[in-house]
């Protein structure tokens, strides 16, 4: 228990300092948010209607009154007012949440099972073409910048081949609903969540790769096979068991990194998720929706480590009869 409290008041802690950094960071950025604000007449408002459109998004304030209100307003679930689109913060990021969640959760999904099947399989297979093979594509994909692979891909797959679309989550003048929309969307989806998948899948498959062979050199996996025990029972149930408990910690921390790294690929992709909203934001200095957008990507990475933290002692017995 005491182990729990411990952690929970570490990531309480981390989380002051992401509020702290996410309010002041954005501000840091050159240029003002008022030509977003007032149009592209600003040039031709007298000192007198700049300080009442400053006024009425609070920015006539000081930094620290800023940064007062807007600890407040996070805590009473209130982020305020897109300077770009007008609604509120929290409905702006909840109608890009899904999109961010569908690619993520796919390209995750499909990253950790291949990546344990092969890395499992390599490790067995050690020193044959292979595990050289898979070890030297991985290391190869994952020296690859995610933004030119989603280039090659969209050059490739999208103009040349035109089997996928260019850009987009849906087709605007598509069907709305049922199978057809479900089609549409599995259309879009394929070449951002590959890209992602990419991006993911060596880490994963390495460290269930060194895993699996530390296993494979225990004494339980030696008295496993002098007792007879199928090589494919031993396979399975005692190497791969065990090999995936430094896994599931790195699938659990990809789920969290996952939210933010989209950023690049949903812009290559003009993926209509979280990462393109934050792009937006950053190019027309729409500070709320930086700093909402902000706090989901520090959130999700926070809960994703909690989630780690609470599951391994479930997965190990030896960290649970260490957190007593």
């Amino acid at each position: 228990m005491n182990w729990y409290l411990s952690r929970v008041g570490q990531y309480v802690l981390v989380l002051l300092a992401a509020l702290t950094l996410n309010f002041f960071l954005p501000r840091a950025m050159p240029g003002s948010p008022l030509p977003f604000l007032a149009g592209e007449e600003v040039g031709l408002l007298s000192p007198e209607q700049i300080d009442e459109v400053m006024a009425r998004y609070g920015l006539d304030k000081s930094l620290w009154q800023q940064f007062l209100g807007y600890l407040g307003a996070v805590l009473v679930g209130d982020w305020g007012y897109s300077y770009q689109v007008g609604k509120p913060v929290t409905e702006t990021i909840l109608e890009r949440l899904p999109w961010t969640l569908l690619l993520v959760g796919t390209s995750l999904l499909v990253a950790s099972v291949f990546g344990i099947v092969v890395g499992a399989v390599a490790a067995w297979r050690r020193g044959s073409s292979l595990d050289t093979g898979s070890l030297v594509g991985a290391i190869v994909v994952d020296s690859l910048p995610t933004f030119w692979l989603g280039m090659l891909l969209i050059a490739v797959f999208a103009v040349e081949l035109r089997w996928f679309p260019v850009y987009g989550a849906v087709t605007p003048w598509g069907a709305k609903s049922g199978w057809p929309y479900l089609w549409d969307v599995a259309r879009h989806l394929v070449l951002p969540a590959t890209t992602l998948t990419f991006a993911t899948l060596s880490g994963t498959f390495l460290v269930m790769r060194y895993a699996m062979l530390d296993v494979l050199g225990q004494d339980y996996i030696r008295t496993a096979r002098a007792k007879g025990v199928r090589e494919r029972r031993v396979l399975l149930k005692h190497a791969t068991r065990n090999a995936l408990l430094p896994v599931s910690t790195v699938i659990f921390l990809n789920l969290g990194l996952l939210v933010g790294g989209a950023t690049v690929i949903e812009t290559v992709f003009s993926y209509p998720g979280i990462g393109t909203l934050l792009y937006q934001a950053v190019l027309s200095r729409d500070y709320p929706v930086l700093q909402g957008a902000f706090l989901i990507l520090t959130v999700s990475v926070i809960a994703a480590n909690i989630l780690a933290d609470a599951v391994y002692p479930l997965l190990d017995p030896r960290v649970r009869k260490g957190t007593t």
